[in-house]
């Protein structure tokens, strides 16, 4: 019987379990695939811990990369053997599944399945962050919190070939080198008291035109702080917590500026806005635009030392699961 990791109950790492599951029936519209590699991703500890509400028991996880097992009789445009990729689809932490191929996209000629893997949720997030929630354009100044993780050093490539001045984040002075390796113009330390200070120095009082944030509760309200009249905040991630209430009058206090909390899946809703999105990412992988860092390969009964790495902070590579 194929296995899967289920949560019964929220928690840390020790809360994944390791379940038999029944293989799935195929209904006529689905394709039936065999993962390959799982993506591990922060979203997924948020559901572990409870963050992001689910019902329980659940199998977490919403990137991967598969084989075509199989076909239902309504499915057309795929074969059994096409390698596919997909993303925002939840319960990927499995062996084996059912999906609804719209939802899936062939992995074209020239690219390396396990950077796909990896990163296809990181690289969808950093491109509607880039170039459909705000079209990034040369000149502007972009803050990039956590620089060095796995979706801030896809960001900060993919940002400065865009032409944008890059002000990264890390929360270590080790992690420098990694951030300026990378594409950012200048790094700072997130935890610093006179961030804001610097920032107006870099910027020579300028401040920023939009700031990515994904730590959260340690760096929201410095961030705000640090954008120019009209800048625009987006609070995309949580890993530090949820950030501390935020006054809507402090907006207009602030310099009229704009607050959104977007999350992916309101992103790639459509399979044309998934598609298209996935193939910019594609090309940008094949052309070296964005180069993924090292991957850390975990068996998928391994999910809970998976999950120790990637919130482990002193560790720079990305973690999959291989079934």
């Amino acid at each position: 019987m194929p296995i899967a990791i289920e949560i019964k109950k929220h928690g840390g790492p020790e809360v994944l379990e390791v379940v038999d599951v029944p293989t799935e029936a195929l209904e006529p519209s689905e394709i039936q695939v065999h993962n390959d590699a799982i993506g591990v991703n922060f979203i997924d500890t948020y559901f572990r811990e409870g963050l992001y509400g689910t019902e329980l028991p659940a199998i977490i996880g919403d990137q991967a990369v598969a084989t075509i097992t199989a076909l239902g009789s309504q499915v057309e445009g795929f074969s059994v053997g096409d390698k596919v990729a997909y993303a925002s689809i939840f319960g990927a932490y499995r062996g084996e599944r059912c999906l609804d191929p719209r939802r899936v996209i062939k992995l074209p000629e020239g690219i390396d399945a396990r950077a796909v893997a990896a990163t296809l949720t990181r690289g969808l997030t950093a491109e509607y962050l880039l170039f459909r929630l705000h079209q990034l354009q040369p000149g502007e100044i972009a803050i990039i919190h956590a620089a060095a993780g796995g979706t801030g050093v896809l960001m900060t490539q993919w940002a400065k070939s865009l032409g944008a001045t890059v002000i990264g984040t890390v929360g270590a002075e080790s992690k420098k080198h990694t951030a300026l390796s990378n594409g950012c113009d200048h790094v700072l330390l997130h935890h610093d008291t006179n961030f804001i200070e610097q920032v107006s120095a870099i910027t020579d009082g300028r401040m920023a035109d939009v700031v990515y944030d994904s730590i959260g509760k340690d760096t929201f309200h410095t961030s705000i702080k640090c954008l120019k009249p009209r800048g625009l905040m987006v609070a995309f991630g949580n890993a530090s917590g949820k950030p501390d209430p935020l006054e809507v009058l402090d907006l207009a206090r602030l310099g009229s500026l704009f607050l959104t909390r977007p999350i992916l899946s309101h992103y790639i809703a459509t399979a044309t806005e998934f598609n298209a999105a996935a193939a910019r990412y594609f090309d940008a992988l094949i052309t070296g635009t964005v180069k993924i860092p090292e991957i850390t390969e975990f068996a998928l009964n391994d999910a809970a030392k998976a999950h120790q790495h990637l919130q482990d902070r002193s560790q720079l590579s990305i973690p999959i699961l291989v079934p």
